[in-house]
């Protein structure tokens, strides 16, 4: 089992379709012994999310509280095969991190997959993207050797999405995907992260279904971020200000 310590994309209220708080999402991670959580409000194309002043505010909220160190980002929708990011930079400047995602609500349907890869490629060459979340489904199929390259290239996390490997989950044929990226990780020595997803605060922090995966396939643990902070500064460099360090 790899030591876990971080769960970087969770989702309140803000987002629309979350249930509960930011203080309630911390106190879950308290409970639960996660020592760094990121919330990562979904950006303004996903129906009923929050507008864009809600990220130049970040300065007002404490960076650590009960213990749990916070990061407060943005899961930015990419909106089209050219990477476009539905925030603007004046915006992704206030940001701690970003984690750039494909949602069907705000991605063209019928795309390629030269397409889909493009997609996320360029999105791997904005400064404000950290993290590639969720490329896993399969309704957005794209060209895994091209993009684990390009993560490697870019210097970019792939996300290995709990959420997406419940067998409820809308996204389609994730384990399969996660597998065939995997291989592909540990072939080119590409880091990953493992994030929850959470939508409630039942989820902070659970990301027991990718574990389990990573185990079966023997993945090695020294390309797992959640491990360390340390790991997870290489890329993440708001991680790299105190108190992050300090654990």
């Amino acid at each position: 089992m790899i030591q876990d310590i971080m769960d970087l994309h969770t989702h309140t209220i803000v987002s629309g379709h979350a249930y509960n708080t930011l203080y309630e999402m911390i106190d879950s991670a308290a409970r639960k012994g996660v020592s760094l959580l990121g919330v990562t409000e979904h950006a303004p194309r996903i129906p009923g999310a929050c507008h864009p002043f809600y990220f130049v505010n970040f300065r007002v909220v404490p960076r650590e509280v009960k213990g749990v160190k916070l990061m407060l980002g943005c899961e930015i929708n990419i909106v089209d095969p050219d990477g476009s990011l539905d925030l603007e930079p004046r915006y992704l400047k206030g940001l701690d991190f970003g984690i750039a995602s494909i949602h069907d609500p705000c991605y063209p349907s019928g795309c390629t997959i030269s397409q889909n890869t493009q997609a996320y490629v360029k999105a791997m060459q904005s400064p404000y993207v950290h993290i590639i979340g969720h490329p896993d489904d399969g309704r957005f199929p794209v060209d895994y050797e091209t993009l684990v390259c390009a993560a490697k290239e870019h210097h970019v996390l792939l996300e290995m999405n709990a959420s997406s490997l419940h067998p409820n989950c809308h996204r389609q044929n994730a384990r399969e995907n996660y597998i065939a990226m995997l291989e592909l990780c540990r072939r080119y020595g590409v880091s990953i992260v493992l994030d929850s997803d959470a939508h409630s605060e039942a989820d902070v922090g659970n990301h027991e279904r990718a574990q389990a995966l990573l185990e079966e396939l023997q993945f090695p643990e020294e390309l797992v971020v959640n491990s360390s902070i340390e790991k997870a500064a290489a890329f993440i460099p708001w991680l790299n200000k105190a108190p992050y360090l300090d654990v």
